[in-house]
Order: structure tokens, then sequence, then C-alpha cells
């Protein structure tokens, strides 16, 4: 019988493979699935089905199967599964993606590999938060993410009972232990499940495989981060069409199309557990790309290179130092979360991340085809630095990936990490001027204040009055580098971008927080026109401009700008804004 069942499996794997609708399932049938317990054979286990549940998602059905066999009675439905071909009378019924979790018995839910083939009605792809990720470019503060991500799996409830996709075990290698509890909830929001040194361990890139061996049922890792620390989420491949590859059962995060490298994959042992039982495996040879992600299955091509993006990681301070290099998959929602991920940990296992420290972060962005973005920021305090430091280098990348723009390609993207013991952290105390009226031509001395633990730190500016200024009161507002962003350039970042050079151009003009700036300013209407100020315009012009639509084409602003000087005080994180005014008479 077992040998019967070999040549019936390898003669469906070899693609003469015919598929049984969801239609003609009934009560009772047994059939067959395959899936790798050990090593990197596939074995069987037997398969009885329960029923049907219909229209259990939009348009979408859900087979009910008792599964039994190898070491299924003890282990239940395991985290690894997904995707695990299932075959009845010889003909592909679909894959295991969803389990009851707690249960005592091995029961799945088997998706129909009908709805495998195609995206699903409902089908969204995951994105990020426009307005978090548009908000904290202008302040990193004011956003706790900026590759904010939505969405969880899909589940099916009785009760209290659920069924629920089965969680991806996504393994990684490099990375501390800090770090993954840190990210662990975002991950499982999304069905993954964080497993730390269960890869391979190895930072070298994965040797490139033969497609020709992958079968139904194998084991496979797509490799979402490789080199110095690598990232690998598990699964099982469904079924094989020319250079076609199915593979899961059910979304990997929801990405839609994509282009993330997937590799074959040996399963080390099991591991039984009261909750959900699931596979350690390490990846072991390249064999194609995964090109889509949706609600009903993951698809993919074998043979095929993906486009990733190199990425250099250093932090030093106190005679420390430590680099990594890495490749991350090219996607704008999971590239930055996944940079992230990375500073943060390679700041946990250089310095220490509780108490009183300072990180300046010095960030650069090459583009295949535009200028290169340059950043440099301090993160001071004593709570959560390491996160915001981590999280400074993810939201400029997260701006420039933004859907719309193929001319816009990153090319590789560099981050260096100072850290220093104690606070970098100045306030900006006060600003006050040297007179209270001045006339056109003459000089205003300014004085700022600013201050740290009891500390005074004085700078002083000469402003001239321009001949021929109009009376009236001049403003002097001294802020730090967010705040005057969030002055200047709130209704470019909320605009849609019209170009890759309005991108690069947005990016360019960010101003870091180690400076404060005074600007210069009356209260008078002016306006913007393509991302440029234009104070006081004729009322002609005003009218026109006042009828404009569109945040970056006309959007009247009553903080008219005259000036703008920068004031540096070294390496330090400036925070606050105050302001003073002078009257100018004729």
């Amino acid at each position: 019988m077992w040998r019967l069942g070999a040549i019936l499996y390898a003669w469906l794997a070899m693609g003469q493979t015919q598929i049984l609708p969801v239609g003609e399932v009934r009560p009772g049938m047994r059939g067959a699935g395959y899936t790798v317990f050990a090593g990197e054979k596939i074995e069987q286990f037997d398969v009885e089905i329960l029923g049907v549940l219909e229209n259990a998602g939009p348009k979408q059905a859900i087979v009910l199967a008792r599964l039994a066999g190898g070491p299924l009675a003890h282990t239940g439905v395991m985290q690894g599964m997904s995707g695990s071909p299932v075959y009845v009378n010889g003909k592909l019924l679909g894959a295991v993606a969803l389990a009851f979790s707690l249960s005592k018995d091995p029961i799945a839910g088997i998706r129909p590999f009908e709805e495998m083939r195609q995206p699903q009605a409902g089908d969204q792809p995951l994105r990020a938060s426009a307005d978090c990720a548009g908000q904290a470019l202008l302040d990193a503060r004011s956003c706790t993410d900026a590759s904010l991500l939505a969405g969880r799996p899909t589940s099916f409830a009785w009760g209290q009972t659920r069924l629920t996709e089965i969680a991806t075990p996504v393994s990684f290698s490099g990375f501390t232990q800090t770090a993954l509890d840190a990210f662990a909830s975002r991950m499982r929001a999304l069905g993954l499940e964080p497993r730390q040194g269960v890869t391979g361990g190895a930072s070298a890139r994965l040797p490139d495989g033969d497609p020709r061996t992958l079968r139904p049922g194998a084991m496979i890792s797509v490799q979402l981060v490789s080199g110095d620390m690598s990232i690998g989420a598990e699964g099982t491949l469904t079924h094989i069409e020319g250079t076609r590859v199915y593979a899961f059962g059910h979304r990997f995060i929801s990405l839609g199309d994509v282009e993330m490298p997937f590799a074959s994959a040996e399963v080390l042992t099991l591991l039984p557990n009261l909750a959900t039982s699931f596979k350690i495996s390490a990846a072991r040879r390249l064999m194609g790309i995964v090109t889509h992600d949706y609600n009903t299955a993951v698809r993919g091509e074998i043979g095929r290179k993906a486009d990733l993006i190199p990425v250099s990681v250093s932090v030093g301070g106190g005679g420390r130092a430590s680099r990594y290099q890495l490749e991350m998959v090219r996607d704008p929602v999971l590239t930055p979360f996944l940079l992230q991920m990375a500073v943060f940990s390679a700041i946990d296992a250089t310095e220490r991340i509780v108490g009183q420290m300072s990180y300046g972060v010095r960030q650069r962005i090459d583009f295949m085809n535009a200028a290169a973005v340059d950043a440099y920021n301090i993160y001071s305090g004593d709570f959560n630095v390491p996160m915001l430091a981590a999280q400074s280098g993810a939201i400029p990348l997260a701006y420039s990936m933004q859907p719309g723009f193929a001319d816009l390609r990153v090319k590789r993207v560099e981050i260096n990490v100072q850290a220093w013991p104690g606070r970098r952290q100045l306030t900006i105390e006060s600003v006050t001027a040297g007179r209270s009226v001045a006339q056109p031509g003459e000089s205003i001395p300014l004085t700022v204040v600013f201050a740290a633990d009891g500390e005074r730190v004085t700078r002083t500016i000469q402003y001239p009055v321009a001949a021929g200024a109009p009376a009236g009161n001049l403003h002097f507002t001294v802020a730090d580098g967010p705040s005057t962003n969030l002055t200047e350039l709130r209704d470019l970042v909320f605009a849609p971008p019209k170009s890759a050079a309005h991108v690069v151009n947005l990016l360019g003009r960010l101003r870091g927080n180690t400076q404060a700036y005074l600007r210069v300013w009356r209260a008078e209407a002016s306006y913007k026109a393509q991302g440029e100020d234009l104070p006081a315009p004729p009322p002609s012009a005003a009218m026109l401009l006042a009828r404009s639509e569109g945040p970056s084409s006309g959007a009247v602003n009553y903080n008219s700008k005259i000036a703008e000087f920068p004031i540096g005080v070294g390496e330090f994180m400036i925070t606050g804004n105050k302001t003073v005014f002078v009257e100018v008479k004729q």
C-alpha cells in the first residue's frame, strides 16, 4: 500500500495533477497529504474529510478534515505545515491552511486549490499608514512606527473556538532576544510567529539549488533578510505548474505583488507544544522567488533571482564597534520595518539600551537614478531612545519607497550609529531681542539661550532689517529642526508626490535635529506654489492662488517667512521653540 502511494505521489509531482473541485467534496472521503517531518524527506499523512464550510469567507470555502499518521497524534497541526498538499482520489484538493488552537485532535482547515490559483474578492495588499508615515517624516516622536503594519490573519469563530490561519514561523539569526521581544507583538498581529536561533545561522549567502528537485510537500523558507542577520519564514510547497509554484494556502503578510527569494529548507526537529506545535527548520538552497502574496496563497516562480537592497549597519561607541552587511527584500511596507528591527538589534548587541543614552544616527540612501539623500540626527533621553534611533532610519526609506515611482529605486542604504553615555540634549530656553523697536537698515541683536541639566549655552545673532522694510511687527522664532519642518513642509509631506524628483527634493530639504533654526517672519498671508514660498504676492496673484486647489499648489499660510538661519551648538539633540517680536517703524 505504501509503495502504491509513493508511486501515485511521484506521478502527481510530475505535474500531471487533476484538481478536485470543492463542489465534489463529500464528508467521509479519504485522501493523503504530504509534508516534511524530518530532514528534507516528504512523508505522507492520512486525511479524512469531515465537511465543507461554505462561504466561510468572502466567496471562500474551507474543507474541514481530520489528519492522522506520522507524529500528528502527538503534535497536532503544526506551524510550518501551511501549504501541505492534500489529494483525494488522485486529485489535488488543496492545502492545509487553518487549525484550531488548543485542539486535542489534529483537525485542519484545507484551502481549496481552486481558490489558491486566483486572488479572491476582498484581497487588499497591506500598505503602511500614509498619515503616520508622513507625520513621522516631519517628527519621529509623533508616530510610534513609520512602517505601521496593519491587518490580521483570517479566522472563523464558533463561540469561543476559532479556526485560524496557521501562524507562519519566522526564524531569526543574528538578532538579539530583546529585539525579537520588542517587535513580537506587531509580527504576531500579522500571523507571524518569531523564533530565535533556528535558521542555519550562516552569514554567507545561501547557495543556488536545482529547482527541478522541488516537489509538492517540500519545506520552503521565504528569505526576508540575508547576510550577517537573517530572517526566513517557513511553510510548505503545495503545487508546481511549469515554473509557477503555489504554497502556504493563506497569506504570508498580504503584501500583494512582491519579489522575495525563497529557498528549500530542512526540518531539524519538531517541537510539540500544548498551544501550537511547530517545525524547527533551516534554509538550505535558493530556488526562486515569491511573486504574489494574497489572501488565499503565496505564489512564485522557480529559477528566478530576487532584486534585493544591500544594507550596511554599523554601531560604535566607548571603544566598541560592530558592522553588519545585509540584503533585504524590496517592499515599501516590509523593508522599512525590517530595517528598523535590524538597527535596533545592532544597537542592542553593541550598547546598553536602558538608562540615559544618546545616539547619533547618520543615514545615506543611494538611488539608482537620483541624487543620494543624507540625514543626521541625535536621539537622547532615558526611555525608548534606541527605538527612536532605529526608527529614524526607517522613516525616510518608507517615504522614498512609496508606490507609484518606478524610476525611483533604492540602490543601497547605509546607517551609522554613534553611541554616547548620558544625555546630549539641549532645550531652547529663551530668545530675547536687544531692542523692542527698530528702523529699516538697523541691526537687531538676538540672544538665544539653550539649557541642559543646569548648564546654559548662549548664541547671539545679528539680524539686519532690510532697507525699505514695511512697518509692523517682525517675529523671530527659534525652533528645533522637526518643529521647523512641521511649519515649512507639512503641506508638501501630506500632498501626493507628483514625481520621483519631488520625493528626493523633499527628503533633501528635511532639517536635522542637531541645530536650531531662527525663522524671521511676518503675520501676513503667503502662499506655496509647486512647493516654493511666495510671501506677500500682489493682490491679483493672491486671489488666483487662494482659489487654487491642493495643498501644494496655492496653500495659504498666515506666517510669511522672510529669512531663516541655522544655529549650531555642537553634538546635541535640540528641542523646543520660542518666539519674540520687534516692531519696525518707518
